[in-house]
């Protein structure tokens, strides 16, 4: 929720903030790395078929479209709806010790980004729930475990325009990393699992949350398809952790909320921010959670579960704003000198 002294005044300022929540949570901007550029000529079709996310796909008879350009300016002027973009990259230039994030500046409207055919993140919402995110930054943690770092990897990014510019329209597109991310177990941004309402089932381990929706963590859930929803609603993910990561007692890490959560680590009670108060009062929003997780609830080399009760009572709603991930206890404080 956030606080202001007239509804009206409210409304407009939280509109302005989804538009920046994007850029939030970050690690200072300074620090991030450049890898590898994918500026360039990108494999181009329009239309929509589920298959183009494949690696196993052939494109060789797509045309090539610079990226970052508007596809108006490149032979397809006033065409709207959905296309896509394929690119390759190697793995064996990228570091195996760092979290890999992929820029793709600022997309004309909504977008899915996949890499070698998994989900990494999307961007606004297509129809028949369209919502634009045209002025939202690009930034997806691709997670290690998809990425092949031997070999070939395939960029498939699904864009739908809805009127005016498409396509990739700018930013500096490529491979980044970031040094405030060296001390994370496990990076939980990224594609969660999430679900308008409430049941107390859904904070089981082992609860089916195949047919949920998806979203990305963090953004507020008013521009991912729920937008003016206020009320409960649930997030889950599942992890998996090595012996070498739980060495040492951990902290899960969740951003901030809005505006009150209670938070599950394998179906048991882990955490909870509610300070009570009503909407123009509480100040829940603004608070970031950190839960320590009981090493009696861990599970070496097995599916954990985390779910989160998420109640918005008026405005944004959801995990909005980083970091959000389990870090070593020893290293918390520096860990969020990152963030300040």
């Amino acid at each position: 929720m956030i606080r202001s002294k007239n509804d009206m005044k409210n409304q407009v300022w939280i509109w302005g903030l989804l538009l920046l929540l994007t850029l939030s949570g970050q690690a200072a901007d300074r620090d991030w790395e450049l890898i590898m550029s994918l500026k360039g000529r990108w494999k181009f079709s329009i239309g929509d078929k589920s298959q183009w996310s494949s690696p196993d796909y052939s494109d060789r008879n797509w045309e090539t479209m610079p990226v970052p350009s508007k596809w108006e300016d490149e032979g397809f002027n006033g065409y709207d709806g959905f296309a896509w973009y394929r690119k390759f990259f190697n793995g064996t230039y990228l570091p195996q010790d760092k979290p890999i994030y992929l820029f793709l500046g600022y997309i004309d409207d909504a977008d899915e980004v996949y890499i070698n055919g998994q989900l990494v993140g999307f961007s606004g919402s297509f129809p028949p729930k369209f919502s634009t995110a045209h002025r939202a930054f690009r930034r997806y943690l691709i997670p290690d475990d998809i990425i092949n770092y031997d070999g070939n990897n395939l960029i498939s990014v699904r864009v739908y325009d809805k009127y005016g510019e498409g396509g990739i329209l700018s930013g500096d597109i490529g491979l980044y990393t970031n040094k405030g991310f060296d001390n994370i177990v496990l990076n939980l941004q990224g594609v969660w699992s999430f679900k308008q309402g409430d049941n107390a089932q859904w904070k089981n381990r082992y609860y089916n949350d195949d047919d949920w929706d998806q979203i990305t963590v963090p953004r507020p859930w008013e521009n991912q398809g729920h937008r003016r929803y206020d009320g409960y609603g649930w997030y889950r993910k599942t992890i998996r952790f090595t012996e070498r990561q739980v060495k040492e007692p951990l902290l899960l890490i969740l951003g901030k909320i809005d505006d009150f959560d209670q938070t599950y680590f394998n179906g048991k009670l882990v955490g909870s921010t509610n300070d009570g108060r009503s909407y123009g009062n509480s100040m829940s929003f603004t608070k970031i959670r950190v839960y320590e997780i009981p090493s009696e609830l861990l599970r070496v080399e097995q599916t954990n579960t985390i779910a989160i009760r998420v109640l918005d009572i008026g405005n944004v709603g959801g995990i909005y704003e980083g970091p959000v991930a389990i870090i070593p206890k020893s290293r918390f404080r520096d860990f969020m000198k990152e963030f300040r």
